[in-house]
């Protein structure tokens, strides 16, 4: 089943059951009005949706234009954004990029920072920025909960996994630096992001999704160009659920939490990625090509984001099918 939320001037928007090929949705107001409602109890209205979803594939169901253009965010704002760094390549370059030491405990124990949740940009808003700031994309894959006790294991947390979808966790790189150097976390270097026009139920995944990773390529292009193309499912040192029980060690989480995988990334031949044009896999944010770049040549050449460019991502199925839309944004540097 496939999720949207398309904008009817309100602030939390509609809920729409969406085709699978992404061409037609049905509203759906007399099951829930906004996806966070559906949420709220998905054990009744969980099965009404997917009724409808068949009803939308077999013509029995009213169905609409889907433009994923139009779509807001799955979940406009969340009551709790949690992202993770599932990726720890991801970690390690990033943290040389600023001459910080990686601990040997962040293989074993995930890193996980709380983000602003009252307000997402929609996948096709532009992302506002300064260049002194540094903005940087990050592609990713999220998941959306259900009720979560506190305290849960690997197989509750697994459970727990209602939806998935992408999303573009943006980076203020040129912030970063000074606000952790306080000792007490991101908050002006992490401004709104944004997630797919979709999100799908982890069976709509197929074969592609092994109960705690997704197991297809993210693709990320800059300005019309490959940037990255890495496996979501390989190079995952902690899956969803993982990162789903360390969130809930020490607190429940309310049906409608968002978690993060954190970039995603991968390793080639053992040592850092390589780009697209050198074979590899790319990147999923322009601060790991520059680490790399940094280690190769000494000092880093690629500039992060400018006014009016394009960041397109998106994940295609196995037969080259968009599961989740695209996230397609222009920077708008103020």
């Amino acid at each position: 089943m496939k999720l949207a939320t398309l904008d009817n001037g309100s602030r939390d928007g509609a809920l729409v059951v969406v085709s699978n090929d992404l061409t037609r949705c049905s509203p759906v107001p007399h099951i829930a009005k906004t996806l966070q409602a559906a949420l709220d109890d998905w054990a009744q209205l969980g099965p009404r949706l997917e009724e409808v979803a068949r009803g939308v594939e077999t013509g029995s169901q009213p169905v609409q234009r889907f433009h994923e253009r139009q779509a807001r965010s799955p979940l406009p704002r969340a009551f709790q954004w949690l992202d993770g760094s599932a990726y720890v390549n991801h970690v390690e370059l990033v943290r040389k990029a600023r001459g910080a030491e990686m601990p040997a405990q962040f293989w074993t124990d995930p890193l996980m920072y709380q983000g602003g949740s009252d307000s997402f940009l929609d996948p096709r808003d532009a992302i506002p920025g300064q260049d002194a700031w540094g903005v940087d994309m990050e592609a990713e894959i999220a998941v959306i909960v259900d009720d979560v006790p506190m305290g849960a294991d690997h197989a509750t947390a697994a459970a727990a996994i209602r939806l998935v979808m992408l999303v573009n966790d943006v980076s203020l790189r040129g912030l970063i630096p000074g606000e952790l150097g306080k000792g007490f976390g991101f908050v002006q270097s992490k401004p709104s992001c944004a997630f797919s026009p979709v999100a799908v139920t982890p069976e709509t995944l197929g074969d592609a999704w092994d109960g705690g990773k997704v197991h297809l390529p993210l693709n990320v292009d800059l300005n019309g160009e490959p940037f990255g193309r890495a496996q979501a499912g390989q190079d995952m040192t902690f899956d969803f659920p993982t990162l789903i029980a360390h969130a809930a060690r020490t607190r429940a989480l309310t049906a409608g939490t968002i978690i993060g995988s954190g970039t995603v990334s991968n390793k080639m031949d053992g040592g850092p990625g390589k780009t697209i044009l050198e074979g590899g896999a790319g990147y999923s944010c322009i601060a790991e090509l520059r680490m790399v770049e940094t280690l190769n040549d000494g000092t880093a050449s690629t500039l992060f984001l400018s006014d009016k460019d394009i960041v397109r991502i998106w994940m295609d199925d196995a037969a080259g099918h968009s599961i989740f839309g695209a996230i397609e944004q222009r920077v708008e540097m103020g």
